[in-house]
């Protein structure tokens, strides 16, 4: 992709995705050309190749400009929950997840949640919006990912169910959950943390 700051090379490419986007609507996204991106877009092929290199190309910039603003969004955390957090950010952007659930391509989004999050557990250590032991000497990149994949198929089943349950509702059965399960693993282990002594 080309990366370019010139206001015309931007603009270009804010309509390049927007048409993928429009297409991804009536056309699976396997099927869906350059050439009919470029269509859509009322734009040349020549156009299209100055500022991206494939489709895939477009996909990835629609999804790094997606988790840029969702990691912009989590340094606004304050008094609000991280949960809360993604789910009023998945809100916000639920036509998008229907539109990648449509064409079964919410794992995308998951592989660039992946590559992201831990770069941005660092930068929030960084910032002092994390403490730097918030994991207690475990090794984030696990703890980190783990928690991504466990909140990301919460979120994948809500959009592929339409994204009609309360978010809310949501939340508070997860959260219910996981005091259930430190509960259990603190009973699990008490007996054995007198022997390590």
């Amino acid at each position: 992709m080309n990366d370019s700051t010139n206001p015309s090379a931007l603009r270009s490419k804010a309509e390049i995705c927007k048409a993928l986007l429009k297409l991804m609507e009536d056309h699976p996204y396997e099927e869906i050309t350059v050439k009919q991106i470029a269509l859509e877009s009322k734009l040349v092929r020549k156009t299209f190749y100055r500022n991206f290199d494939s489709k895939e190309d477009v996909l990835d910039a629609i999804l790094d400009k997606l988790i840029d603003e969702y990691k912009d969004r989590l340094i606004t955390l304050n008094e609000i929950m991280p949960i809360e957090i993604i789910f009023d950010f998945c809100a916000d952007h639920k036509e998008m997840l229907l539109l990648f659930d449509k064409n079964n391509m919410m794992y995308r989004i998951l592989q660039k949640l992946n590559e992201a999050l831990p770069i941005k557990h660092e930068e929030l250590i960084a910032l002092g919006f994390v403490p730097e032991d918030f994991f207690c000497g475990l090794d984030p990149s696990y703890l980190i990912t783990m928690n991504i994949g466990g909140i990301w198929n919460v979120i994948c089943r809500w959009t592929h169910g339409g994204m009609k349950d309360d978010p809310k509702q949501i939340i508070e059965e997860m959260s219910k959950y996981i005091i259930m399960m430190g509960e259990y693993a603190q009973r699990m282990v008490s007996p054995y943390q007198g022997s390590a002594k």
